[in-house]
């Protein structure tokens, strides 16, 4: 049994827990469904995070594969003379998003037009160099992109958590303590007019008597 709320067993105080059970029990609807929907949009999400993840390891795993046969072939001095100077620059945009109420990073590659992809000679290297640099220069998107899911996601879950938190505070504690206390103040209620009625006919007894 749900302990009562400590208030005077008054008929105000009864049609206020009344109200407030009823804008509890609303709230409670809205939260359990904005969670349920949380809980979908964080899944959808968890995918989408696994399959850019899977895609970027796979790639970053062959740019990697072809930076060692490059420098296999390359002096090592050679390889860091090509990529001294990088000619071309990507800009980040990072903009607020919006999912279910929670703010969440948008970010967004922006690249410069100017320079050139391949700032070295080409006499110099090997073309697995070239392949690398190109797979690299595509890969940063997805990286941004990666980064952002990821954050929202952890960023989900953490409301996730928080907003389970409050509809377990209002289907355990609140609601059920509200119940309680107007279950309690209607008894007194009854008791003190059931109380009230026998007096009256006692009076009435005793007036008609004499």
């Amino acid at each position: 049994m749900a302990e009562r709320l400590n208030v005077n067993p008054t008929r105000m105080e009864l049609r206020n827990l009344k109200r407030r059970l009823a804008t509890a029990v609303k709230g409670h609807k809205m939260l359990k469904d904005k969670s349920d929907e949380m809980v979908r949009r964080f899944v959808e999400l968890a995918k989408e995070n696994r399959r850019l993840r899977r895609e970027v390891e796979e790639e970053l795993a062959e740019a990697l594969r072809g930076f060692a046969l490059a420098r296999s072939c390359c002096e090592d001095y050679v390889i860091e003379e090509a990529l001294a100077m990088p000619s071309k620059r990507i800009r980040v945009q990072a903009d607020a998003g919006n999912v279910m109420s929670v703010v969440v990073p948008d970010m967004k590659i922006k690249e410069e037009e100017e320079g050139e992809a391949f700032p070295y000679s080409f006499a110099q290297v090997t073309a697995q160099l070239d392949e690398s640099i190109a797979t690299v220069t595509k890969l940063s998107a997805k990286l941004v992109q990666l980064a952002a899911v990821e954050k929202t996601c952890n960023m989900l879950a953490i409301e996730i958590e928080k907003n389970r938190r409050r509809v377990n505070a209002l289907e355990y504690v609140m609601i059920p303590q509200t119940e309680e206390t107007i279950r309690y103040i209607t008894m007194k209620l009854d008791e003190n007019e059931r109380s009230a009625t026998v007096r009256l006919m006692k009076v009435k007894n005793m007036i008609e008597d004499k």
